[in-house]
C-alpha cells in the first residue's frame, strides 16, 4: 500500500502519454516513473535507508515529482520544505527531524549550507541544477547513472510517508506525520468529489511543497491527466497555460483569483475550456468567487482542509447548486462535528469548533505526543477553526479560534513573529495580528511598545523579521503604541488590535 504504486498503476492503466508539461518540455508518465525508479536506486547507493527523513526544498520543477516518487517507493519519508524558509527555520526542521539528506537547487543551497552549519549531524545535500558546489551530490549524475530501477517497497497503510512542518503556537514549526494510508485515502476520495476526467489538462500553479499542491498531483495520477506545471504562479503564466493548453481545471488559493481578476488581460483570455477550479487554503470571499464564475463560465469549488487532514475535509461538488460561503460537504468517509468548548455537539446552524474524524486524519505531530493528545480529544481532531453545518450537511467556516493569519494561502502563527521582535532589546511588548487585504486575503501588522528611553525604527523591526523568517511572514506594517489593550488578568486582547488594524489600515 505504497503511494508510489499509483505511478505504476497509472502506466499499466493508460499506457504512455504526456503527463507533465514544463517550460516547453513534455514528460511522459513512463519517463517520470523511470526517473523515480533510477533515482531511488541512486539514493540507496548514497546511503538513504527505509524510514530516513529527507528534505525536498525546490521550486516547482519536474524533479520534485521524481524526488517524491523515488523516496516513497524506497520507503523513505518525504519532507516537503517551502523554499521561502529563512535559515533558522530550515535549521530547526533539519535538526528536529534528524534528516539524513536534503535535496535543493543552486539558488537555495547557500541557505541550506548556513542552516547545516553547527548541526551535530548535518544532512548530505543533493543539488538539482548545473552549478553543484563542492561537497554536494549532483542530482543529474545520480538520476542518469547506470543503477537498476528500484522496486516499490511494500508499505502498510499506517507506515509514515510524509512529514510536513507547519507553523506552531510553540514558536517552532511542528512536523505533521502523514501515512501512506492517509494520502491514498485523500487522493481516492477527493477524486470522487471533483470532476476530473481522463484527457483533462490541469494547471499546476500551487507550490509542490504545499500539501494542497502535492495532494492535487497525487489525485491527478489516478487519471490520464496532463499537468501544466508553473515554476511559480503569475497571472500571465496562468493565462498562457489556459490559452495554450486548453486547460480544464486547477487548484488555486483565493489570492491567485484576486490577482487574476485584477489583471488587465483577464477578459482577453479564452476561458471556454475551463470547467472548474478548486479553491482552498484560506477563506474565499463570496464576491471573488462570484466574479470569477461570471467572467469565465467556470465553477469555483471552495474546499476546506488542513495539513493535519491530508489535507481535504470538504469540497463543493460541480453538480451542486452554488451555496455562497460554503466549502461543501465532507468528502466520502470523513465525518465533521461542530463542538463547543466542552466538546459537546452544538445545534445545527450554531457556531462551534470544527472537528474531524476519518482515515484522512494525521498520525500525529512528530516527537510531540502531548500536543497530539491535546488536539485528538475523544477521537476527534480539533482543528481550531470555528464554523457551522447547515441542515443539508454543508460546512461553513466562520472564523478562527486560534490567532492564525493566512496570507496568500500560507499559514502564519503570530508567535513566530513575536518571538523575533521580542529579541530586540528596545521592545517591551508586542502583539502581531492579521487584517483583511484584498490581494493577499490577510496582511500582517505588529503592534510594538518600546521600553522607556529606547528607540527603534519600523525598518529595523521589519529587517529583523526578514532575516529570521520566511518573507511571507514578515509584517507589512509596524505600529508603535504606548500600551496594548489587555483584560483584567493582563492578557493582550488581540481582537481589539484586529479591530484597530481594520479601522486604521486600508485593506
Amino acid at each position: 500500500m505504497n503511494v508510489a504504486g499509483l505511478a505504476e498503476r497509472n502506466v499499466e492503466t493508460f499506457g504512455t502519454y504526456t503527463q507533465l508539461w514544463f517550460e516547453d518540455r513534455e514528460f511522459s508518465n513512463v519517463e517520470m516513473l523511470d526517473a523515480a525508479a533510477r533515482f531511488a536506486t541512486a539514493l540507496k547507493d548514497a546511503g538513504v535507508r527505509q524510514g530516513d527523513r529527507v528534505g525536498v526544498m525546490l521550486p516547482n520543477l519536474p524533479e520534485v515529482g521524481v524526488a517524491y516518487g523515488a523516496l516513497l517507493r524506497m520507503g523513505a519519508i518525504v519532507m516537503p520544505m517551502v523554499f521561502l524558509l529563512a535559515v533558522p527555520e530550515i535549521r530547526h526542521i533539519l535538526e528536529d527531524s534528524e534528516a539524513t539528506f536534503i535535496i535543493t537547487s543552486p539558488e537555495f543551497q547557500p541557505n541550506v549550507a548556513a542552516a547545516c552549519d553547527g548541526l551535530a549531524k548535518p544532512p548530505r545535500t543533493i543539488v538539482v541544477g548545473d552549478a553543484v558546489p563542492d561537497g554536494c551530490l549532483s542530482y543529474a549524475q545520480m538520476v542518469d547513472g547506470p543503477g537498476r530501477p528500484h522496486p516499490v517497497e511494500d508499505r502498510g497503510s499506517d507506515d509514515l510517508a510524509v512529514i510536513m512542518y507547519t507553523s506552531g503556537t510553540t514558536g517552532h514549526p511542528k512536523g505533521v506525520m502523514l501515512s501512506h494510508g492517509n494520502l491514498l485515502f485523500n487522493s481516492e476520495n477527493s477524486a470522487r468529489a471533483v470532476d476530473l476526467r481522463d484527457g483533462d489538462v490541469s494547471v499546476q500553479a500551487l507550490p509542490q511543497a504545499h500539501l494542497f499542491g502535492l495532494a492535487s498531483s497525487i489525485t491527478a495520477s489516478l487519471f490520464k491527466v496532463k499537468g501544466v506545471l508553473l515554476r511559480w504562479f503569475t497571472a500571465e503564466a496562468f493565462f498562457e497555460a489556459v490559452t495554450r493548453h486548453r486547460a480544464n481545471s486547477s487548484g488555486v488559493v483565493p489570492t491567485m483569483l484576486t490577482y487574476m481578476l485584477a489583471h488587465p488581460q483577464f477578459d482577453e483570455v479564452d476561458w471556454s475550456s475551463m470547467r472548474w477550479v478548486v479553491c482552498g487554503a484560506a477563506p474565499l470571499p463570496v464576491d471573488v468567487a462570484a466574479e470569477f464564475e461570471k467572467r469565465t463560465g467556470a465553477r469555483v469549488l471552495e474546499g476546506y482542509g488542513l495539513t493535519e487532514t491530508s489535507p481535504t475535509v470538504s469540497v463543493m461538488r460541480i453538480e451542486e447548486p452554488l451555496r455562497p460561503g460554503s466549502c461543501g460537504k465532507p468528502i466520502p468517509n470523513v465525518d465533521v462535528a461542530i463542538l463547543d468548548d466542552d466538546d459537546n455537539p452544538v445545534a445545527i446552524g450554531e457556531t462551534g469548533e470544527v472537528c474531524v474524524k476519518g482515515p484522512n486524519v494525521m498520525k500525529g505531530y512528530y516527537k510531540l505526543p502531548d500536543v497530539t493528545e491535546g488536539v485528538m480529544r475523544g477521537g476527534w481532531f480539533h482543528t481550531g477553526d470555528m464554523g457551522h453545518l447547515d441542515t443539508d450537511g454543508y460546512l461553513y467556516i466562520t472564523e478562527r479560534k486560534k490567532d492564525l493569519i493566512i496570507r496568500g494561502g500560507f499559514n502564519i502563527y503570530p508567535r513566530d513573529i513575536e518571538e523575533i521582535i521580542y529579541g530586540n532589546p528596545a521592545v517591551q511588548e508586542c502583539a502581531v495580528v492579521g487584517y483583511p487585504d484584498a490581494a493577499m486575503g490577510e496582511e500582517v501588522v505588529a503592534y510594538v511598545v518600546l521600553r522607556p528611553g529606547e528607540s527603534v525604527t519600523e525598518d529595523q523591526i521589519v529587517d529583523m523579521c526578514r532575516e529570521n523568517l520566511a518573507k511571507y511572514k514578515t509584517p507589512k506594517h509596524v505600529r508603535f503604541v504606548d500600551t496594548l489593550p489587555k483584560n483584567p488578568v493582563g492578557k493582550i486582547l488581540k481582537k481589539d488590535l484586529r479591530d484597530r488594524a481594520r479601522a486604521e489600515i486600508p485593506g
